[in-house]
């Protein structure tokens, strides 16, 4: 099972349409499950710590989590695809954490098993959930040596 813990909600129709596209399609392979936090917009540290309180709430003990953060590891597609199916026969949910406009919690960072970064680059986060969806579509699509990624 692949788990998105999100903060905020989707808020334009474009990138609903293209994230449920995205479930659709991830049906096929595995069970997904997005699940959103809500956004505060206090102080930036207050914001991060309370989004990090509810995120850790939403992980279970056994699951492996992939925290998105800029300064972590960089993988090309098919690198992800060799990842995720490493994690896959160690664990049976896969969850990746996509953090507020301020980041991710120290505690969440610890949490976490693995650091992803897609860039160097800043995403607005309800691209960014959609830009996720679609690599790890194409990580099963290489695992089952389909065509789709070139």
């Amino acid at each position: 099972m692949i788990k998105l813990i999100c903060v905020g909600k989707i808020k334009e129709k474009f990138y609903r349409e293209a994230i449920s596209e995205y479930e659709k399609r991830l049906k096929k392979y595995t069970k997904l499950e997005i699940i959103e936090i809500p956004d505060f917009s206090l102080t930036p540290s207050y914001n991060k710590e309370k989004e990090g309180e509810l995120i850790l709430k939403q992980i279970k003990e056994k699951e492996y989590v992939i925290t998105l953060a800029i300064e972590g590891n960089m993988l090309d597609s098919i690198g992800l695809s060799d990842k995720l199916q490493m994690i896959k026969l160690k664990t049976s949910t896969i969850t990746f954490v996509i953090g507020g406009s301020n980041g991710l919690s120290e505690e969440v960072l610890r949490r976490g098993n693995f650091s992803l970064s897609f860039s160097k680059l800043t995403f607005p986060h309800q691209l960014f959930r959609v830009i996720l969806l679609e690599q790890i579509y194409r990580s099963f699509k290489i695992e089952n040596k389909e065509t789709y990624h070139k």
